[in-house]
């Protein structure tokens, strides 16, 4: 397996990524759980995932079977660069309340705190805002994140679905607060 590092940071990643999208909706727990050995046993160190994966009613399923793999032991944890998303309706049923979506302060600490539940581990190496939040400024999603990372629950910060000149937003007012940034 080839790896390369993760963007600027020292984190070495296989350059396969295991992505975890249909697990649980498509690939049952055994399954599941049979991919992610072979993956690991081929040297792949780096799986994705997002706190909405299993859809519908099942939101949040693929975190739980990560989790359930992650608790078999083995150092399969220890091994996994693991990276999951937040920004999805997690309502119940689909319904929406206040602050139960996108990229308030309040719902990235709520979503990261469920996805650790889910997830089974006390660290998530990489959270990815899985998309633009036009409604939240940068300098409120990065409050948020520069107190999850000083409390050790997230080591690196991420994006996914954006365009590049909302990288360059981000990271420009990350720099403006003196954090490290995407």
């Amino acid at each position: 397996m080839k790896y390369t590092q993760l963007g600027r940071t020292g984190l070495k990643v296989s350059r396969i990524v295991l992505g975890t999208m249909n697990f649980g909706p498509q690939t049952d727990e055994a399954e599941s759980h049979t991919i992610m050995d072979a993956a690991q046993g081929a040297g792949i160190n780096f799986f994705d995932t997002a706190n909405v994966y299993g859809w519908g009613a099942n939101k949040g399923r693929t975190e739980e079977i990560l989790g359930s793999w992650f608790a078999k032991g083995g150092d399969r944890r220890e091994k996994t660069v693991l990276a999951t998303k937040g920004f999805a309706n997690m309502g119940v049923d689909g319904k929406v309340w206040p602050n139960q979506d996108k990229l308030s302060a309040l719902n990235i600490r709520h979503s990261v705190d469920a996805s650790l539940r889910r997830l089974g581990t006390d660290y998530i190496d990489l959270y990815q805002f899985h998309h633009v939040d036009r409604s939240t400024p940068w300098e409120e999603i990065w409050q948020a994140m520069d107190v999850l990372v000083q409390q050790g629950k997230v080591l690196y910060v991420g994006s996914s679905n954006h365009a590049g000149w909302n990288l360059a937003q981000a990271n420009e007012t990350a720099a403006r607060r003196g954090s490290y940034g995407l």
